[in-house]
């Protein structure tokens, strides 16, 4: 179905996200007429407005008034006023994936990065390499890019990079040329109940692709359900066998890596990471086979690549004040933990001080021992109540309970008292991170101003 068919004037209901952002872009960027409304102001809804976009705050039922189509974020209730006034005026209305689904029909060529970790890093990387080269893409990014100092861009390229959710199953309504996989762990099991519905949902996923599929060959979770699709399966990672190659890996500084490319038995490329880690070997690596089977020639993709500094969020040093390094990570599964702290360990700091926000209640029951050890990577572990989101805690699970694990740790309520612990405790060559996907980086902010 094309909801867009004779479709003139959009609305955005919740429009000051940074989801909705790119798309709006891409769609004023070709001539739709578009308004929207949220209950906050913000940098988003600043740029809109400068954009020529009327923006109303807060939600007003008769903003709708006039729209063809409503598109409303996933964070909206289903009660909102506008949404009410649309269906009493037989107004379409459209979740925000829905409408991401059909922009990725726009472009002959759609990149749609998926994986447990590192889609947002790997997405941000693809759209600097390709922006770099001028192929001129537009992009939908989970996290700011600091070359475009924004969440995506529309674009005139044929491509179109768009980082692919698998939460709620989002990314099906999608239809990429080229579908990457960075990795499938168990995440979002509250949702998907088992392991094996969350390979299956990648698996389906994968089978949208039109163009090439590209996957992490040496994750046992993904080659297990990805494999006899219609359209070729290209695998990259560090073990004999994978069609993109990193050999001769090597940390040249502190926690900053580099590699050769191997593809056809040939070394093709060197690159010199400036994001620390060695898990993003991988996340590049994927961002430069995605950009070599575009098309973009080698030199760009090195150029982009060594320049990228990572993206907002992902390991972003907000700064240092008095000797202490403050840092943020949007890292909140014990994985994503474990890395973020090894190459913060790796960097020479005197202390890591992780300060996390457990994200979900049936997150951190399920994850429990996992988060412990993860954690106890750090010198000192900081942590706060578990941040909710769209659960209620009939489980009976507490951040205390996590801190029974960690020995040394502590919890305060809010962000004060972590603010002050930290102020009270931190010395000079300490590196305080402040872990998790929900606003734990305003303790982060706190910080740089009590320092």
């Amino acid at each position: 179905m094309d909801i867009l068919k004779g479709v003139k004037c959009i609305h955005f209901v919740g429009i000051g996200g940074s989801g909705m952002f790119p798309i709006v872009q891409i769609l004023a960027g070709r001539g739709y007429n578009i308004t929207g409304s949220d209950v906050n102001e913000g940098d988003i809804i600043n740029y809109e407005r400068q954009m020529g976009i009327k923006v109303n705050i807060p939600h007003d039922a008769q903003a709708v008034n006039g729209a063809d189509l409503v598109v409303y974020s996933a964070a909206i209730f289903k009660d909102n006023c506008e949404l009410a006034r649309a269906k009493e005026l037989g107004i379409p209305c459209v979740e925000r994936s829905v409408m991401l689904g059909e922009v990725s029909r726009f472009f002959q060529k759609s990149i749609c990065v998926s994986g447990t970790h590192g889609k947002t890093t790997t997405t941000s990387l693809i759209s600097q390499i390709m922006i770099m080269a001028g192929k001129d893409p537009a992009c939908v990014i989970g996290g700011k890019l600091p070359l475009i100092n924004g969440y995506g861009r529309d674009g005139k390229g044929e491509n179109v990079v768009i980082e692919s959710c698998e939460y709620s199953y989002t990314f099906l309504e999608l239809s990429p040329y080229l579908a990457i996989v960075l990795n499938i762990d168990h995440d979002h099991l509250e949702f998907f109940k088992t392991f094996e519905n969350l390979q299956a949902a990648f698996k389906k996923f994968a089978s949208l692709a039109s163009g090439a599929i590209l996957i992490n060959g040496d994750d046992k979770n993904t080659t297990s359900v990805i494999k006899d699709m219609q359209v070729p399966i290209i695998t990259f990672g560090v073990e004999e066998g994978n069609d993109y190659r990193a050999i001769n890996i090597r940390k040249e500084h502190q926690s900053f890596y580099s590699y050769d490319i191997e593809y056809k038995d040939e070394i093709i490329s060197t690159i010199h990471l400036s994001i620390p880690g060695r898990h993003n070997v991988y996340n590049s690596l994927a961002a430069f086979a995605a950009c070599h089977m575009n098309g973009v020639d080698v030199k760009d993709i090195e150029k982009g690549t060594n320049s990228f500094g990572g993206a907002g969020r992902r390991f972003e040093i907000l700064g240092t004040v008095n000797g202490v390094t403050i840092a943020d990570d949007y890292a909140h599964h014990p994985e994503e933990i474990t890395a973020t702290l090894k190459a913060a360990k790796d960097m020479g700091f005197k202390r890591v001080w992780a300060v996390f926000q457990p994200f979900t209640y049936s997150r951190t029951k399920m994850l429990l021992n996992d988060f412990a050890t993860s954690l106890q990577l750090a010198d000192k572990v900081v942590m706060t109540e578990i941040m909710g989101s769209r659960e209620i805690n009939t489980i009976g699970i507490y951040t205390k309970d996590l801190a029974r694990l960690i020995p040394g740790s502590v919890w305060f309520e809010g962000f004060e008292g972590v603010v002050n612990y930290c102020k009270d405790n931190v010395q000079p060559g300490d590196l305080v991170i402040t872990l998790g996907c929900g606003d734990i980086y305003k303790a982060a902010k706190m910080m740089l101003k009590e320092f």
